[in-house]
């Protein structure tokens, strides 16, 4: 139970802050609706926060996972230098190519009336793709309150400046356009704020690991980055075809769906936007992985670590299923929510979000799994996984976009997770087994999936807010009692948990 703890402290100190800027981040799309009444109008930035992902899998190239990797039989700091150095140059001449080909990808992500969304997106890529072997590092040598002030800066400065730039300099200029302040704001950019405070934020954290950067020391071991450059490899395949798993259906839509321009991007608006409601899965998923990969890898070098990686496994099964029943029950209140600010438009897509979240759910499985390759240094098998899936996503998109629009985006995301998770757990146990408690965990998913179906019907029935509220908080708090009943012997060992439920 000591690498539960300690897994549990690192989760605290790295998962935390994780959750926090990335929960003010979500916040801050979420507050699209609010700011912007059309869909269509969110439609291109949609569009630009689905390529980044990808982006940001090319520039860096799996040297976060590598760092992890080789940290525990290599010199650290010739490993750190030649890394970073490789990571510089790359990054420079990524940028370059990808300023170069602006052209092309303002028209293939039909973006010609914002092309000016390209540069920015460059630069947020540039600096965030710097500042990955810096934040690595900190995880590595347990630095996390830095690591936290790092991140959460940046994110405050990006909330700042959409505050700023959508929500007080427009209503003051309107009453004082002689204003000095109104030299600093063009409202044609209008929603290109959030690229631009994205940029902000991304320059503050560069600038805030600045004294990372300084100890850089230009020495390249070629012998070793080759070794390195062996193992990443397969993580650049992995990462393009998880980001394909999960961007594509947003990238290709209007491509795709058979429909008008006007209402395509329509569409897409209320999809990237009704995506971001499988926001706590997400995040949870985030947090969970920027804890336990360095945990991981430097659990594997004890004895029997297999048997801390099920019981891992199993705690983040039950979180998972806890957030699940937390955006399924209570879904109806983000609708309510749109009716209540008069966007009733966004509610027509609101059933799609339990189907997302589990899927989620699936991938984040998938993702405590991988440890198996990673360990066993077999990532192309992790790549040729994510491969296998990426192509039945983009099989299931192309075939269930234009017939069942974004719903049928979300069926192929569900899918693909689950083909993943289920081909990842067999390749495991034939090349790393570990002892999962199978039978129990996909009891507890099963379990929640019915709840909430048992939850739907109940409301279909009584259509009355008040009994949606209380029999959604009456199943949440029922399978939380069987939990603590069924894991009893597991949760009295945990710190804080156990004594407050087991005294």
């Amino acid at each position: 139970m000591s690498g539960i703890k300690k897994l549990a402290g690192q989760t605290l100190w790295y998962g935390i802050p994780t959750i926090a800027s990335r929960f003010l981040g979500y916040l801050m799309n979420l507050s699209l609706p609010l700011l912007f009444a059309q869909p269509a109008t969110t439609a291109d930035l949609t569009q630009v926060y689905a390529i980044i992902p990808f982006l940001n899998v090319l520039f860096t190239y799996g040297l976060e996972t590598a760092y992890f990797r080789f940290a525990q039989d290599h010199d650290q700091k010739k490993l750190y230098n030649t890394l970073s150095v490789s990571l510089i140059i790359s990054t420079i001449v990524f940028t370059g190519v990808l300023l170069l080909c602006k052209e092309p990808i303002v028209r293939w992500a039909r973006l010609e009336k914002h092309p000016e969304y390209i540069t920015w997106m460059a630069g947020i890529i540039f600096f965030d793709a710097l500042s990955t072997l810096a934040f690595a590092r900190l995880r590595q040598e347990n630095r996390p309150k830095r690591y936290a002030f790092a991140r959460m800066a940046g994110v405050l400065m990006y909330v700042v400046v959409i505050v700023i730039f959508l929500g007080v300099i427009p209503k003051y200029v309107e009453t004082n356009k002689e204003s000095f302040l109104g030299t600093f704001y063009n409202k044609d950019i209008g929603i290109g704020y959030y690229l631009i405070g994205n940029l902000c934020g991304s320059i503050l954290t560069f600038i805030l690991l600045r004294k990372e950067f300084i100890q850089i020391r230009f020495s390249f071991d070629a012998a070793l980055w080759k070794k390195v450059m062996h193992y990443s490899y397969p993580l650049v395949i992995v990462g393009m075809g998880g980001m394909v798993n999960d961007m594509l259906s947003r990238l290709i839509y209007q491509h795709v769906v058979d429909l008008p321009e006007q209402q395509a991007k329509h569409e897409l608006g209320i999809f990237g936007n009704i995506y971001r409601l499988a926001v706590l899965v997400t995040i949870m998923i985030q947090a969970f992985r920027m804890a336990a990969e360095p945990f991981f890898f430097n659990r594997s070098r004890e004895e029997n670590p297999q048997r801390i990686y099920a019981r891992v496994m199993k705690f983040f099964v039950i979180a998972c299923c806890f957030m699940f029943l937390f955006i399924s029950l209570y879904i109806d209140v983000f609708a309510w929510f749109f009716e209540a600010i008069d966007k009733a438009t966004w509610v027509e897509g609101l059933g799609i979000v339990p189907l997302l979240a589990l899927g989620n759910i699936f991938l984040g499985i998938y993702y405590n799994l991988s440890i198996w390759y990673k360990l066993s240094n077999k990532n192309m098998m992790g790549a040729v996984i994510t491969l296998a899936g990426a192509v039945l996503t983009i099989v299931l998109n192309i075939i269930l976009i234009p017939r069942f629009h974004y719903f049928g985006a979300a069926i192929a995301t569900f899918c693909c997770y689950l083909f993943m998770m289920i081909v990842s757990y067999i390749m495991g146990q034939k090349y790393y087994p570990v002892p999962y408690p199978r039978k129990k965990l996909i009891a507890y998913l099963v379990m929640v999936v019915l709840i909430y179906l048992l939850h739907l019907g109940l409301v279909h029935i009584w259509a009355n807010r008040w009994f949606n509220l209380a029999s959604a908080t009456l199943l949440l708090f029922s399978f939380a009692w069987f939990i603590i009943r069924i894991e009893r012997k597991e949760l009295q060992n945990l710190p804080v948990i156990g004594k407050l439920l087991y005294r």
